[in-house]
């Protein structure tokens, strides 16, 4: 009995390696964009067939939002862990940091397809509001711990920094978007009071040469 249900269960245990390793190959393939980025070469890289791809993913469109969708909910859990963090502000830079990889595969999806996210549809919608829940919370934890401004919002935080990501799509522009955003996070900080009890210190006059 127990030989016939495990010989059930195999094929499904194996379907769901399958499409993770899908999903795997397409965020690689997607975020280096190109010519290459195309479903077989995602099936290659997966090591499936291309009728296993299509089975999971009738469509390039079916294919393109699960890689999406897993990615919005891989930074959602990603904000989770980080808000145990011992520093806020670098817990903060380390969500936004790993957003550049988000961007790239977005980037490479709609090179691959001209396919774009639309403002206003369901799937805008569900990752606007997943992202915006996930820094929200890095953020009020930064604000409340006196290490960052308070008079800047989570939407304001990710338009700015998808501003910065979508300025720039010369080769190489993920480095420049991982360096303004370090001065974008710095430049959000609290700077520290001086101290009342510091003093200035009075500087002696020259003395006078004697005659």
């Amino acid at each position: 009995m127990d030989e016939q249900v495990d010989h059930i269960r195999k094929p499904r245990a194996d379907a769901v390696r399958n499409r993770e390793r899908v999903l795997e190959a397409a965020k690689a393939v997607f975020s280096a964009g190109g010519p290459e980025a195309s479903l077989e070469a995602v099936a290659k890289r997966a090591g499936v067939g291309i009728g296993t791809l299509y089975r999971h993913f009738p469509t390039r469109e079916a294919l393109f939002e699960a890689v999406y969708r897993r990615e919005v909910e891989q930074l959602g859990e990603l904000a989770e862990q980080l808000r145990s963090a011992k520093d806020p502000v670098d817990a903060l830079r380390r969500w936004l940091r790993s957003n550049v990889e988000f961007v790239a595969t977005k980037k490479g999806m709609s090179a691959a397809l001209a396919l774009a996210v639309q403002s206003g549809s369901e799937l805008h919608a569900f990752s606007f509001e997943r992202l915006t829940k996930a820094i929200g919370s890095l953020l009020d934890r930064a604000v409340a711990a006196g290490q960052m401004r308070a008079d800047i919002s989570p939407e304001d935080l990710l338009r700015a920094f998808f501003g910065m990501c979508y300025m720039h799509d010369q080769p190489g522009w993920q480095s420049t978007a991982l360096r303004l955003l370090d001065v974008f996070v710095d430049g959000l900080r609290v700077q520290p009071k001086p101290s009342p009890r510091a003093t200035v210190k009075k500087t002696k006059p020259a003395a006078k040469k004697k005659r």
